[in-house]
């Protein structure tokens, strides 16, 4: 027979929650965020209506996910991690899908910028 839930086990599971939601909403910030800029280059400067849809929508979501992530989380940190990671996944996708040109020297910015994401998601950042 199963024993209820107590308040103890009910907290530690909304702990758990708690303190992976944000980073999992900042996971999706960035995704939207990418999806956005990508379906930028397809726009041909607006001029495309999905494309563009889908760049104001991406957008959107994208700073929502983020507002709700800096409730929680420190900006400095978010922001770091949002804006090189965003970038580094463009850079990759964009000449994955659009054959756009990644020289040496910004492929090697690319490993030193996912580098710098792992030291500051290492850092400890807690929640405030």
């Amino acid at each position: 027979m199963a024993t209820p839930p107590t308040i103890a086990s009910s907290s530690r599971r909304l702990s758990i929650f708690s303190s992976v939601a944000p980073w999992a909403m900042l996971a999706g910030a960035i995704g939207t965020e990418v999806v956005g800029t990508l379906a930028l280059r397809g726009s041909n400067g607006f001029t495309q209506l999905v494309p563009s849809a889908v760049t104001v929508v991406g957008y959107v979501v994208s700073f929502i996910l983020l507002a709700l992530v800096l409730k929680t989380l420190p900006v400095g940190i978010v922001y770091a991690i949002w804006s090189a990671v965003g970038v580094a996944l463009v850079a990759v996708l964009g000449k994955l899908i659009f054959d756009d040109p990644v020289p040496p020297l910004a492929a090697v910015g690319m490993v030193l910028i996912v580098g710098v994401v792992v030291l500051v998601s290492a850092s400890g950042a807690t929640t405030h």
